[in-house]
């Protein structure tokens, strides 16, 4: 595999295969690298001939009084790994490469409506940083094929409707969420979980089941809401949001709407932790 911080290099490598007429596919991430990942990797294998992967911890998605510096950073157990998956070129620029005049006089892409609400509301100016840094990776590694988990599914919601609105040649591809035993869903900041933490921290999907089961039996969105919310705090989360929403839009789910998406975020301890489970009513 090979490692570099150098936007030329990464060109020129993807520049030889396309002249070969081979296809490329890019994995984005933040590194700390878990399952999930690996997962893309695997997956991204799968449709195209070579695969480039990012690891970048983007600043500018990230507001004042989060973990920026805490983040965790293990190039070297990723880059193992990723050698071991089978990805063939590793982006590792440094924030002065990727933003030289600095963030407050960076261009930044801004995806309305959908970036505004749920976690865009929790984090101010968190989408415009991610859709800005993946609008920068792409013009970078120019690939075919781009591979995003939908753990974040509204990140994923952003970045497709970025790519359809600015007419990009990429194909944005969702992969399942991995999930640990528990069905917690794997997550760098799963990391901040104590023993104890990590022991109750499944109770944040068992209460989108509920929820789920619940709308397709016939009770109502606000019943099953409350029902889960309450769940939640009982087991010690801090519930940011719990919502269903329309999984074609992320609009507020109407009578009529038959595909749903619950979407959640909840503190519990130091983490934040999300997750989702689309279904159909």
């Amino acid at each position: 595999m090979i490692t570099t911080a150098n936007i030329a290099d990464i060109r020129t490598q993807v520049n030889a295969w396309r002249q070969q007429g081979e296809s490329v596919a890019f994995v984005p991430t933040m590194g700390n690298l878990h399952q999930g990942h690996i997962t893309l990797v695997t997956e991204a294998l799968k449709q195209a001939d070579h695969v480039v992967v990012s690891i970048f911890v983007n600043p500018m998605q990230f507001g004042k009084n989060e973990d920026l510096d805490a983040y965790p950073r293990t190039l070297e157990a990723d880059s193992r790994a990723l050698i071991e998956a089978g990805a063939e070129l590793l982006f590792t620029p440094t924030p002065e490469i990727i933003y030289p005049k600095g963030l407050d006089k960076q261009t930044f892409v801004d995806v309305p409506e959908i970036g505004d609400e749920l976690c865009g509301a929790s984090r101010p100016g968190h989408f415009r940083g991610v859709a800005t840094i993946v609008n920068k990776l792409f013009n970078i590694v120019q690939p075919d094929l781009a591979f995003f988990g939908n753990k974040d599914f509204q990140q994923l919601l952003v970045i497709k409707t970025m790519v359809e609105d600015l007419s990009m040649p990429i194909k944005v591809i969702g992969v399942d969420t991995i999930r640990e035993p528990s069905g917690l869903a794997m997550s760098s900041r799963n990391g901040y979980l104590t023993t104890e933490e990590k022991a109750i921290a499944c109770t944040l999907k068992q209460s989108l089941d509920m929820m789920a089961e619940g709308i397709k039996q016939g009770r109502s969105i606000a019943e099953v809401t409350k029902q889960a919310t309450n769940m939640l705090i009982e087991a010690g989360f801090k519930p940011d949001y719990l919502e269903v929403r329309n999984a074609n839009n992320l609009k507020i789910a109407a009578a009529d709407n038959t595909e749903l998406v619950i979407v959640a975020a909840a503190y519990l301890g130091k983490a934040r932790l999300i997750d989702n489970l689309t279904f159909s009513k």
